[in-house]
């Protein structure tokens, strides 16, 4: 593939042939959202005290829930957290991203060619089933996944446990050896292996180096590259 970026380690062949269902993380995969959120919990992490940046921040909380995430927080400052310290963050949050948030480049194409040949497909998120509404209603993306969109808030664990895919995979019919997850973080990818799909990662964010450690069968490096990946050409 003259200019790909696609990485594909030879002891992962990937899935053999095309396949029968595709479920995509949402943030960072289907939303350009994780700069926005995670600028917002910079800021408030150093409003508390804590010398983080952006990379850093992202580095260290992209893929997971902040709110699973708040006890980890408390020991870096050493103290407990206000009770509106997290109502504030997600206040904070979602007026950033009804303002800036935008479809990742390339992926409203992958995902009208999955309606137009009738492949099954869904998003399965750590984010909660609000969040996402806001976040793909923004840009674009929700009339195609408001009949098949999975959330945290839906399911007793989040990523990197695989409910939330195994939840999706059920409600659309889709086998887990014949699924493939789209994902970017080390946590997603842990949990669509953990559910038994074939993973290939979107390297935006992090290192293939990383996401393949992380049990990805590939990377690829923008969403032009897709449709081959998924045989959909």
């Amino acid at each position: 593939m003259p200019g790909s970026r696609t990485v594909v380690p030879p002891d992962r062949p990937g899935l053999q042939g095309r396949p029968d269902a595709v479920i995509f993380d949402c943030d960072g995969v289907l939303v350009d959202s994780e700069p926005i959120t995670n600028g917002v919990l910079c800021e408030m992490l150093n409003e508390l005290g804590l010398d983080f940046d952006l990379e850093r921040t992202i580095r260290t909380f992209m893929g997971k829930s902040v709110k699973d995430e708040m006890a980890a927080i408390e020991a870096l400052i050493g103290r407990p957290l206000s009770p509106d310290w997290h109502p504030q963050f997600v206040r904070r949050r979602d007026e950033a991203l009804a303002v800036r948030v935008a479809a990742i480049p390339g992926v409203r194409a992958v995902v009208e060619r999955l309606a137009a040949i009738g492949m099954p497909f869904a998003v399965a998120s750590g984010a909660d089933c609000a969040k996402m509404r806001l976040t793909l209603g923004r840009s674009g993306l929700l009339p195609f996944f408001e009949r098949c969109m999975f959330g945290a808030d839906m399911v007793a664990r989040a990523k990197p446990a695989p409910d939330v895919y195994e939840l999706a995979m059920r409600t659309i019919g889709a086998s887990p050896n014949r699924t493939v997850v789209i994902e970017d973080t080390p946590t997603g990818i842990r949990a669509g292996v953990a559910a038994g799909t074939t993973v290939y990662a979107l390297a935006s964010l992090n290192s293939p180096a990383i996401l393949l450690d992380a049990g990805a069968s590939l990377t690829f490096g923008s969403m032009d590259e897709l449709p081959a990946l998924l045989r959909l050409d």
